[in-house]
């Protein structure tokens, strides 16, 4: 039985290796931000779209792989700017692609809204899915393994080595790693716009609360 959000022209299986091939090389060797990052997203997206059949799973899919096609790094100025210009350099590659043009707004919107610094607010389902989405792979496992990633290639250390938890200190993520967590990972779930996100963002963030203590009991040092 056919999809009417997507008949047999709109088939995922049909865009989801030209969307694939039109993301490869945006990371610039960013490997928090690869092509891997791109199928956990999507996968991500399957598990939302699960619970919101109502949603249009193609302009979902367009949105996961191609979010990041201009990816900047998190401690750029213009950082804020980066999911604004992926929307509108994918409206161009989709275009070209001769992608369902009633579809192209809902991509660019979702798009630009899945962006943390960026602080667009998701109108659509399509983008609330998307959103959520990206943010639950910065959480759990995953996330944690990214966070460690970026903060090594900012140059930022693991973590403050006489009040990791940050006991009588402020919490300052630039230069430590593991202050990054109740920065902003530990924001994520009330900031979801799915009822599934949250429940798996709530999920993923008690691992990385968990690994936040542990670190601080193997590194020896005292809480203050």
């Amino acid at each position: 039985m056919n999809d009417p959000k997507n008949p047999p022209n709109l088939d995922l299986a049909t865009w989801r290796p030209r969307l694939a091939a039109m993301a490869a090389g945006a990371s610039g060797g960013d490997g928090a931000h690869d092509s891997a990052h791109l199928e956990r997203v999507w996968r991500n997206a399957q598990a939302l779209l699960e619970q919101h059949p109502e949603a249009d799973a193609l302009v979902v899919m367009a949105a996961c792989y191609l979010h990041d096609l201009v990816n900047l790094p998190k401690n750029d100025p213009e950082r804020d700017q980066a999911s604004r210009r992926s929307a509108k350099l994918a409206l161009h590659q989709l275009a070209w692609m001769n992608f369902p043009p009633e579809k192209l707004d809902a991509v660019a919107h979702a798009i630009e809204a899945h962006s943390f610094s960026a602080n667009i607010p998701a109108e659509s389902l399509e983008a609330k899915i998307v959103q959520d989405a990206d943010r639950l792979d910065g959480l759990g496992a995953v996330g944690l393994a990214r966070m460690f990633y970026i903060a090594g290639r900012m140059g930022s250390g693991l973590a403050h080595p006489e009040d990791p938890l940050g006991v009588q200190r402020e919490f300052d993520d630039r230069s430590y790693a593991l202050d990054h967590i109740m920065v902003k990972l530990a924001k994520l779930p009330g900031m979801m716009q799915t009822a599934g996100g949250r429940a798996l963002a709530e999920e993923r963030l008690a691992r990385l609360l968990a690994f936040r203590e542990e670190f601080a009991a193997e590194s020896g040092a005292q809480d203050v």
